[in-house]
């Protein structure tokens, strides 16, 4: 990762500016990437334990980006509902505005 600071202190605090770290080779544990790079070794442990340890605030962040559209759609249904509801009732007062127009008239 490119981002500047480290785990004790961050570049930023704020998570929503904390990106979710993307899969990079480095992050294996396998022979062949230890043996190619000996001198990157610290490097790429600091970066796999920072990854490791910004995965928990990744998830709560898509978490409460699952919830809150919930709640926008829930909240979508509910206005609806009440729209459908306002709509009848207007029908209604319309149908009594007519017939008392209708009455009138007819007298």
């Amino acid at each position: 990762m490119n981002t500047a600071g480290t785990i004790d202190r961050p570049a930023t605090h704020d998570p929503a500016l904390r990106p979710f770290p993307d899969w990079e080779p480095t992050m294996t544990l396998n022979a062949e990437n230890r043996a190619s790079k000996p001198s990157d070794a610290t490097a790429s442990h600091q970066n796999r334990t920072r990854d490791m340890q910004l995965i928990p605030e990744a998830m709560a962040r898509a978490h409460m980006h699952e919830r809150m559209q919930e709640a926008e759609s829930e909240q979508r249904a509910h206005r609806l509902l009440a729209a459908r509801r306002m709509q009848r009732r207007a029908e209604r007062a319309s149908l009594r505005a007519r017939r008392a127009l209708a009455m009138a008239v007819m007298q």
